[in-house]
């Protein structure tokens, strides 16, 4: 088993591969881990890995202090217990950096894209930021992912128009899915309305046509309760909200 070291970037939700995540960045542990990332020689990767948090805060509890006092900045664990290992999902993303922007003001506008998954296996949290020991998870399409991918294809469209309460013309002009499975399966499971928990599933599944399978049932099951509520407005399918950490 080949392993390897990288920052964490622990968030209420789950990053998944090909999809763009922009972050906010103000807490002193995640201004270092930036930092130092744009430190780096421009020909290497700025990387980290975005894990999902399961008991936590992604922004660290302030204190109050005391009149006139500024409160000491959280430590790389604050809000994760004595062990961060155990507040984390197991199964997390590599981020790769594509834009550290420095504001004035001490803080970071970063857009980063998921690249690959990994396993969480330990959390250091002796440095200013929290780093952790991964492997990386490699990924077999399964069986019948082609077929499982239509079906996933065509009950994503019928959720789609679901959730934006539109008419088929006004779909035909959106941007074609993805045909290769994989891909497709991670750009449905980021783009459905689930929480974190079940995305988390959705990350973790250990091929490709057992995760289009679920998305099928859950497509279909969506679009049915969905059928008898009012509409809901769109969600963008390829960027994820700004954290606010």
């Amino acid at each position: 088993m080949t392993t390897a070291r990288l920052p964490l970037f622990p968030l209420n939700s789950v990053l998944f591969p090909g999809l763009v995540i922009p972050l906010n960045v103000f807490e002193q542990r995640y201004r270092a881990l930036m930092h130092d990332l744009s430190e780096l020689p421009e020909e290497m990767p700025r990387r980290f890995g975005v894990v999902a948090i399961r008991d936590g805060h992604e922004v660290a509890p302030s204190a109050p202090g005391l009149p006139g006092e500024t409160p000491p900045e959280p430590g790389p664990a604050a809000g994760f217990g004595p062990e961060p290992l155990r507040a984390f999902h197991g199964v997390g993303c590599v981020a790769d950096a594509a834009s550290i922007r420095p504001r004035p003001d001490g803080t970071y506008e970063v857009l980063a894209t998921g690249t690959t998954r990994f396993r969480l296996l330990s959390v250091d949290a002796s440095g200013p930021y929290l780093t952790g020991e991964v492997e990386t998870l490699e990924e077999q399409q399964g069986d019948g992912a082609g077929a499982l991918a239509s079906g996933v294809v065509r009950a994503f469209r019928a959720y789609q128009k679901r959730l934006a309460g539109a008419s088929e013309s006004s779909l035909a002009g959106r941007a074609e899915l993805p045909g290769e499975p994989r891909v497709l399966s991670y750009l449905v499971a980021a783009a459905m309305v689930l929480d974190t928990p079940t995305k988390q599933r959705l990350l973790q599944t250990p091929d490709t046509a057992s995760r289009l399978a679920d998305e099928l049932k859950l497509l279909r099951g969506e679009t049915a309760v969905m059928g008898k509520l009012p509409s809901l407005p769109a969600v963008d399918l390829t960027r994820r909200p700004t954290s606010p950490n």
